[in-house]
């Protein structure tokens, strides 16, 4: 096989090009994509507004106001339990300085790498420090809801745009392409939409179940606010494998500080190990994987990928992103192996590596349907 070095360099070119895009557009990028992916969602609403004879304009409103209306009543809802820790603030912080003094006293007295040191005089440094980073911490903070506002109100009149202009926008990119194509590209873009609207469907589905297994959890064993907690794990875990890991360290940590039971910190960990291990095996798969059908390399990948151009926001956005280039791809013969890379089409099933609770629920089925 010939390798033409020319092909090679504007490719590898062409990718520099992109990253150097996603990187230095991000501030306009980000606000794009997300709001992208809301008119996904928001489309069949826009829709059914529509045909009650609505305007596009005011069907659009509506939409993006119905979402709004949501998102004011959780946050609401759960107003009560925020201001509640934000006042057992300052006590906790204390609480977390003297637990952290007294691991370092432990680790000290066996290692011996400072001599003399006392657990009064430790508190009292790290609270100072503490107290003098504040300031900057307070900048920072202000400086990023600056951000996050001014990033908020782009995603709301992008979503607005995108449901009053869709039709424009899809006949302008079915220009692009030969006239005796218009219909498989047409194909194609609402195969994206779908793959987009299933994605956040599930991840809103499963992040009600996770957030009321995790709060009903919670409650039992007696942790104050469970709901913020368990929702709050919740809705971490829409990071893929980090956020996991974060949402079950919060409860624990508040756990460990709270409490004087250590039994009490084992099974918060035991109830997000849990409630994790069944929903990464048995509705994750079901739920959201069903949408996006991309292998686990591709989701790892994307994971990095995402972190490294966008931070958070793009951890989030490359998976559903990535699903969506498999579907461009494989619209394409000169793209069908990248959708070969990205698809789990080497997966197969009965291959002894679905999760045990999965062949259960199958045999359970089996059973009763015959």
């Amino acid at each position: 096989m010939n390798v033409s070095f020319q092909k090679l360099f504007y490719a590898i070119a062409t990718i520099f090009l992109l990253f150097a895009i996603l990187v230095f557009a991000k501030p306009i990028l980000i606000p794009l994509s997300i709001a992208l992916l809301i008119s996904f969602i928001l489309l069949p609403l826009a829709k059914k507004y529509e045909k009650w004879k609505i305007g596009k304009t005011l069907a659009a409103f509506l939409s993006i106001f119905a979402v709004i209306l949501i998102i004011g009543g959780v946050t609401y809802f759960f107003s009560t339990q925020i201001i509640n820790v934000v006042q057992e603030f300052t006590d906790f912080q204390d609480k977390i300085i003297l637990a952290f003094a007294n691991v370092t006293l432990f680790i000290n007295d066996h290692v011996s790498f400072m001599e003399n040191l006392e657990k009064g005089e430790l508190f009292n440094r790290m609270k100072v420090w503490l107290t003098d980073s504040t300031g900057l911490l307070v900048s920072r903070t202000v400086s990023n809801t600056a951000t996050f506002m001014a990033g908020l109100l782009a995603t709301i009149v992008f979503t607005f745009l995108f449901l009053i202009y869709r039709d424009g926008l899809t006949k302008a990119f079915l220009a692009f392409s030969p006239e005796n194509k218009h219909e498989k590209v047409l194909k194609m873009f609402k195969s994206v939409q779908q793959v987009g609207q299933k994605y956040l469907f599930g991840m809103v589905i499963l992040t009600v179940v996770i957030g009321l297994a995790n709060s009903l959890g919670l409650l039992i064993i007696g942790i104050d606010n469970p709901f913020l907690f368990g929702f709050l794990g919740a809705a971490l875990a829409i990071v893929p494998y980090i956020g996991t890991t974060m949402g079950a360290i919060i409860p624990v940590i508040y756990a460990f500080v709270s409490y004087d039971s250590i039994w009490m910190v084992v099974a918060v960990a035991i109830l997000f190990w849990a409630v994790q291990l069944v929903s990464d095996n048995f509705l994750t798969p079901r739920i959201v994987g069903g949408g996006l059908k991309i292998n686990a390399l591709t989701a790892i990948l994307s994971l990095f990928i995402g972190a490294a151009v966008w931070g958070l926001a793009g951890m989030i956005l490359f998976l559903p992103f990535a699903a969506m280039l498999k579907v461009v791809c494989e619209e394409f013969e000169e793209l069908k192996p990248i959708a070969l890379i990205i698809g789990e089409q080497n997966k197969k099933l009965g291959d002894g590596s679905e999760f045990f609770l999965v062949r259960w629920w199958k045999k359970i089925k089996a059973r009763f349907s015959g």
